[in-house]
C-alpha cells in the first residue's frame, strides 16, 4: 500500500510545472532532455487539439532525486535544526541545486525485519524476538507499516504488511531455529520458483532474503523505507552476491541496518573463525545505513533499538532535479555536505532509472 508523503507532494507539483516546459516547446525552446522524456510527436500533417496537447504536458516526467539523509557530530550524537544553506549536494563530483527541503521526522515509515533463524543463532533468538517485539510498539505510528521474513536455509515472509504491531510480535514469536532442513517453497513471491530460487539452498541465505525484501516488497513503496537485520552477518547458500543485495536495496531506496547478534564463543568453541562484522559494513553503508554490534547482550540490543529509533525520527530530506538528464539506468554517486563539518549518513548514490509513468 503506497503511502503520501511530502515528497510525493514535491513531485506532483513538479509533474504540473511541467506546463511552462510545453509552453516552451511550442515556441520551440523545450531543452532536449525534456523533449526526449515527453510522448512521441505525431506524424507530420497531423493537426492536436489543445487538450491533447496539455494532455501530453502533464505526462512529462521530471528526474527527481530524493535523499533521506542524518546528520551526526564527530561523537555520533544526531544534530537537529539544520536548515537548506547549511547543506550542498553533488552527484559524481557535480554540485546540483537542492529543490527541495525538509526536517521531518514523522512521514510514515515502511520497515521491514529480517530475523536470522540458522542454527548459530540458537543462543541469542528469544533475546531477538523480545527486544525487536518493544521496538516495533515503541517506532511504529498508525501510519506506519511493517513485515518479517526470517530466514536460514530459504527464506519466509512470515507476516506481510500491517499496521498491528501484535501481529507482529506473534510473527515474531512463532519463528524458530532451522539447522539445515528445508521444508518446502517460501512465503516470498518468486523465491524458489523465479530469479532467486534459494529452498534447499544450504545455510543462511542472508543476501537471497535482503534483496527480496528490497525488490518484492520495499521497492514497490514510497516515503521513509528501511530494513533491520538481526543476525551474526554470516551468509552460506545464497545463490546471489552481496553486490546484488546492496543494488536491489539501493533501486528500492531503502536504508539497511544490521543488528549483529553474534554469540562468537559459539565460533570459536568449534574451531570456526567470525567474518559477520566486515561484510555487514559493507552491504549497510551504501544505503545510508550502519551496522551496531551487540553481541549476546540484551541491554546492547536494546539501546541498538533506541539508537536506530532515533535515528529514523530525525531524517532530513533533500530533493533536487539532477544535471545529468539520461535515464540510462547507470549508477551515479552521491555526496551530500554540511557546511559545518558535521557527519552524513545517507546512501553513497542511486540507480537513474526512468520513473514509472504518470497516470493515463
Amino acid at each position: 500500500m503506497s503511502k503520501i508523503s511530502a515528497y510525493q507532494r514535491f513531485l506532483t507539483a513538479l509533474a504540473a510545472a511541467s506546463i511552462l516546459v510545453f509552453l516552451a516547446a511550442v515556441s520551440g525552446a523545450v531543452p532536449p532532455a525534456v523533449a526526449q522524456n515527453s510522448n512521441p510527436s505525431p506524424a507530420a500533417g497531423t493537426q492536436q487539439s489543445d487538450t491533447e496537447k496539455s494532455d501530453q504536458t502533464l505526462k512529462v516526467n521530471v528526474n527527481v532525486v530524493g535523499v533521506f539523509f542524518n546528520v551526526k557530530d564527530k561523537h555520533g550524537a544526531l544534530i537537529p535544526n539544520q536548515t537548506k544553506d547549511d547543506f550542498e549536494v553533488f552527484e559524481d563530483g557535480k554540485p546540483q541545486t537542492i529543490k527541495y527541503f525538509a526536517a521531518e521526522s514523522n512521514l510514515p515509515l515502511t520497515l521491514g525485519v529480517l530475523i536470522d533463524t540458522s542454527g548459530s543463532q540458537l543462543r541469542v533468538l528469544d533475546m531477538e524476538k523480545e527486544v525487536g517485539g518493544a521496538f516495533l510498539r515503541q517506532v511504529l505510528t498508525d501510519k506506519d507499516e511493517a513485515f518479517v521474513i526470517d530466514f536460514n536455509v530459504e527464506s519466509e515472509l512470515v507476516q506481510d504488511y500491517t499496521r498491528d504491531v501484535h501481529r507482529l510480535q506473534s510473527a515474531l514469536n512463532n519463528v524458530k531455529i532451522n539447522s539445515g532442513v528445508s521444508s518446502g517453497g517460501s512465503g516470498i513471491p518468486g523465491l524458489g520458483q523465479g530469479p532467486v530460487p534459494t529452498h534447499n539452498a544450504p545455510g543462511t541465505v542472508l543476501y537471497d532474503a535482503v534483496y527480496l525484501s528490497a525488490h518484492d516488497m520495499l521497492a514497490k513503496e514510497v516515503g521513509r523505507k528501511a530494513m533491520i537485520l538481526l543476525t551474526d552477518g554470516e551468509d552460506e547458500g545464497s545463490r546471489l552476491k552481496i553486490k546484488e543485495a546492496i543494488e536491489a536495496a539501493q533501486k528500492a531506496d531503502a536504508i539497511v541496518y544490521v543488528l549483529l547478534c553474534a554469540d562468537r564463543g559459539m565460533y570459536y568453541g568449534v574451531g570456526m573463525g567470525y567474518n559477520g562484522e566486515s561484510a555487514m559494513r559493507t552491504l549497510t553503508e551504501p544505503t545510508g545505513g550502519r551496522v551496531i554490534n551487540v553481541g549476546n547482550k540484551f541491554d546492547k540490543l536494546r539501546e541498538a533499538f533506541d539508537q536506530i529509533a532515533a535515528e529514523l525520527r530525525s531524517q532530513y530530506n533533500i530533493g533536487y532535479t539532477s544535471t545529468n538528464t539520461k535515464l540510462d539506468g547507470t549508477y551515479r554517486k552521491l555526496e551530500i555536505k554540511n557546511k559545518q563539518n558535521y557527519k552524513i549518513q545517507s546512501r553513497a548514490g542511486y540507480y537513474a532509472t526512468a520513473p514509472e509513468p504518470l497516470p493515463q
